[in-house]
């Protein structure tokens, strides 16, 4: 067997590549399906994305609107509502948290907000916790430790 006698599976057509600049009988020559000079037919010569001929584009005619708070603090959120799911006397802290595919890793550690109920005594580490929140979590029982994240 030789490699110009292998076919292509059953089913796949075969790819026709047009061959391009190689002659005028071969149907592709001459300006090989560039046309005739201009931007276009120059080699690396076409516009960038966006342009417009020239016109102001339209990604800055648009008002700019809003910044981007590079001071911002990013926390993995958690409900009180699903803490009451956890065994009672547990300490919980982002890590155990992540363990068990309630939250994802976040850089500034783990935020506790008020939504729901909780009937459960925890002992939670956190790095932000609401009000509400604490007030519940005490409520029950629990304790709320405050670490820097």
């Amino acid at each position: 067997m030789k490699l110009n006698e292998i076919h292509l599976p059953r089913g796949r057509k075969a790819k026709k590549v047009k061959r391009l600049g190689r002659g005028d009988a071969s149907g592709q020559g001459g300006t090989a399906g560039r046309g005739h000079k201009g931007q276009k037919a120059r080699s690396g010569g076409y516009h960038k994305v966006g342009f417009e001929g020239g016109q102001m584009p339209l990604q800055r005619r648009m008002p700019k609107r809003g910044f981007t708070n590079i001071f911002r603090k990013k926390f993995a959120v958690i409900n009180v509502d699903r803490l009451s799911d956890l065994p009672a006397g547990a300490e919980v802290d982002l890590d155990t948290l992540c363990e068990q595919g309630l939250v994802r890793k976040a850089p500034n550690g783990l935020k506790v907000l008020g939504r729901g109920e909780i009937k459960t005594a925890l002992t939670i580490k956190v790095s932000a916790i609401t009000e509400s929140a604490k007030k519940k979590i005490e409520a029950a029982g629990g304790k709320v430790e405050v670490i820097s994240g």
